[in-house]
């Protein structure tokens, strides 16, 4: 596999959360190849690389597929649309942002409004909240109707590049990095004669509650899993105490509702075998896909790795392809010392 070309390709793909069919199809085509694969009622992606001997630790993977956007709620008398956010997006990133609206059959440009500075009053120069904002499509309010529904989804337009470091940049990345990172450990483990069953899920709707990983793990009954998301990357303007960095491995997670065994058992891994790695340490929940599939039925013994991330939730999430490669070589070491081979 080509990390970066793969970063590049599936971070282009749009799928925000709860219709993210498009990264399905995408992500499908990386997947097939190493398992049976299908998609379940919410929009997952599962593929059961080895379904296991009878008895035996069954290890997921997972990695959330959608992506942050907007969903139209309201048509304007001019034709102007109003929306709503899907997931965590930074409304400071908004006015003056050129967006696609993605109706029926039909993808159409529009731009965020903006009242120009020499117009604008107090109220103005503040950040507005998502629901205060307008899209302008260029149509009046009878032709806008037609075209758009209220439902339809929006997204911020971004395009995803190669910086001259050889860091990658684009939208999505948060947490189409983790998809990679797992597709990436499943090329790694072509072959290997595991002694336990192995699933690799990419999970629908984190962004909005994480129902995809909910529900997929509950069916899926996993004895072991490992979430693979992104966490924070170091800048100037960000605490460093809080933050990773890039091209020094992937974040072990270290909290309450994660498996200390498993944690413990992913950091001797990586010294072991000299993968590069950082600390990533919570005082309670992690706000990733790992809380719900720790508490799945009744329990499953559950760890986190977090690949260091710039810029998170914006369109231009920057991520480094050898950190990409560091998580997968980690999962793979896993996996097999859970198989029994190594």
């Amino acid at each position: 596999m080509d990390i970066t070309k793969t970063l590049l390709e599936f971070s282009a793909v749009n799928g925000v959360s709860g219709r993210e069919s498009a990264a399905v199809d995408y992500a499908a085509a990386l997947l097939r190849p190493h398992g049976d694969t299908r998609v379940t009622t919410l929009g997952s992606l599962v593929c059961t690389a080895r379904p296991g001997p009878p008895g035996a630790p069954h290890l997921l993977l997972d990695a959330h597929l959608d992506e942050i956007g907007m969903i139209v709620t309201f048509i304007e008398e001019k034709g102007f649309l109003r929306v709503a956010p899907c997931g965590g997006i930074d409304r400071r990133l908004l006015l003056a942002s050129t967006v696609t609206v993605h109706a029926a059959g039909r993808d159409m440009p529009g731009v965020i409004c903006s009242v120009p500075p020499h117009l604008a009053g107090d109220a103005d120069k503040k950040n507005k909240k998502v629901e205060e904002i307008h899209i302008d499509i260029g149509l009046d309010a009878e032709k806008a109707k037609e075209a758009v529904k209220p439902g339809d989804l929006v997204t911020i337009n971004a395009h995803s590049r190669v910086l001259l470091n050889g860091l990658v940049s684009g939208k999505a990345l948060d947490d189409r990095a983790g998809c990679v990172a797992l597709c990436r450990a499943l090329e790694l483990l072509e072959g290997a004669e595991l002694g336990c069953g192995l699933t690799v899920l990419l999970s629908s709707m984190e962004e909005t509650g994480g129902g995809g990983a909910k529900t997929a793990a509950y069916e899926i009954a996993p004895t072991h899993a490992i979430a693979v998301d992104v966490g924070f990357g170091h800048t100037p303007d960000a605490p460093k105490e809080k933050c990773g960095e890039l091209r020094k491995g992937p974040m072990i997670g270290f909290a309450p509702i994660l498996s200390r065994a498993v944690s413990q058992e992913l950091r001797a891994l990586a010294t072991a075998r000299s993968i590069p790695w950082q600390p990533d340490v919570m005082g309670g929940s992690t706000g990733t896909n790992s809380d719900h599939i720790a508490v799945a039925r009744g329990g499953v013994a559950t760890g986190l790795l977090s690949i260091p991330q710039k810029y998170m939730h914006t369109p231009i999430e920057t991520v480094a392809p050898e950190d990409v490669e560091n998580t997968a070589q980690l999962l793979c070491a896993y996996a097999k010392k859970l198989g029994g081979i190594g």
